[in-house]
């Protein structure tokens, strides 16, 4: 059985690798014009490598916090300073248009993502996890399957809607592990802590110790996009520029080259 402590650990690993950031309220201006972009946690390599790009190329910095989409979405409610929002879904994007906290006019949804089932390498094996599949037989009676929290975060929305859509979710929901984003989710399964794992692909494509199992039914989930806002009251020079970059040539071979659909 999974150890609850390691659960705990991989939660409040995330919560301390988030940047923490004072809230100001919407709107009001920071120090200086840095732009502080707010991410889903599947992006963070992708848009380090695209931060690291723009700096080399304008000199320009750039500062990022990730976490769960929901997470963020709740940070800028509270007045956390943002310039950008990137979310792992529709509808935290939308909750965010709702309390007049972004920017409508500016949303983007440059790139999306697929949904797979991942394992421990050292136990990986291929399946199929369509309607047919035996989750009874693969997990046993003490098997975790572990994605982000159901209710809240985007990767374990997918999952559940998935699981749902497939005639599944009875199955499975007493072995589900909820965690606070998709790389809490993966950093279990990447050190044995669990059976399995649902996640985005691009998240099975950077870690090292665990395999695809195999891959969602598009048709069992909504489609799974990123859209980008700015925050009202931060659709400054800097942000507008960055904002701009994120869309452009040089970042969309960068979320390529992680895995990433490009639309």
């Amino acid at each position: 059985m999974l150890p609850r402590r390691s659960v705990l650990h991989a939660v409040a690993g995330l919560a301390v690798a988030t940047l923490v950031l004072i809230p100001l309220g919407v709107g009001q201006a920071r120090a200086d014009d840095t732009p502080v972009i707010f991410a889903a946690a599947s992006l963070t390599n992708a848009f380090q490598d695209i931060g690291k790009a723009y700096t080399d190329r304008t000199g320009q910095k750039v500062i990022f916090s990730f976490a769960a989409s929901s997470a963020l979405a709740k940070q800028l409610e509270a007045g956390a300073p943002a310039s950008i929002f990137a979310s792992a879904n529709e509808k935290w994007m939308d909750f965010t248009e709702a309390k007049d906290l972004t920017l409508k006019d500016t949303r983007v949804t440059p790139i999306g993502n697929s949904l797979v089932l991942i394992m421990p390498t050292d136990t990986a094996k291929k399946v199929t996890p369509d309607a047919s599949f035996d989750w009874a037989g693969f997990l046993g009676k003490d098997g975790k399957l572990v994605t982000g929290l159901t209710d809240s975060v985007p990767a374990g929305i997918y999952a559940k809607t998935a699981l749902t859509s497939l005639g599944q979710w009875d199955a499975v929901k007493a072995h589900i592990v909820g965690t606070e984003s998709v790389r809490a989710a993966l950093a279990l399964v990447e050190r044995g802590e669990a059976t399995a794992g649902i996640v985005y692909s691009t998240d099975a494509a950077i870690a090292s110790h665990v395999k695809v199992a195999g891959t969602f039914p598009a048709s069992s989930h909504p489609p799974i996009r990123y859209p980008f806002e700015i925050v009202k009251g931060q659709d400054t020079a800097a942000t507008k520029a960055f904002f701009a970059f994120l869309t452009g040539p040089e970042a969309r071979e960068i979320y390529v080259k992680y895995g990433f659909v490009v639309e």
